[in-house]
């Protein structure tokens, strides 16, 4: 947050810059460990999901933020797992290419895995009659 302050024996104008100061959430790996919240790192692997893929950087950025308040509201710590199933359901609101692309490599699917998928994805069309 911005705001303009002024000194109130000389009243000389000055800016100040404020923001919140939380602690930052913890990401609890499947091995164990854990290691500081990453924004930069997350939103990487949602931009290389959705390359070349008709999604505003906005969406991603929305994203980004919505597991990082989630991550926050866990008592500062979140396992991996819970944040790859919340970058999943983003996904697949926003873009579903990039939502099996991301699934692809988090759940390492292969060609069966990844056609029933799509076929999951897909609207089962009912013949008319």
């Amino acid at each position: 947050m911005r705001r303009r302050r002024q000194c109130t024996n000389c009243e000389h104008r000055f800016t100040t810059y404020e923001r919140c100061d939380t602690q930052a959430p913890f990401v609890r790996k499947r091995d164990g460990r854990r290691q500081p919240f990453d924004r930069t790192k997350l939103r990487g692997g949602l931009e290389r999901a959705s390359h070349k893929r008709p999604v505003r950087p906005e969406a991603v950025d929305a994203l980004v933020n919505q597991i990082e308040t989630e991550a926050v509201r866990s008592s500062g710590e979140i396992d991996a797992a819970r944040i790859g199933e919340l970058c999943l359901a983003g996904l697949r609101r926003i873009d579903q290419v990039a939502y099996l692309q991301f699934a692809a490599v988090y759940r390492q699917l292969d060609v069966s895995d990844v056609q029933a998928e799509l076929d999951r994805l897909t609207p089962k069309m009912t013949p008319s009659t």
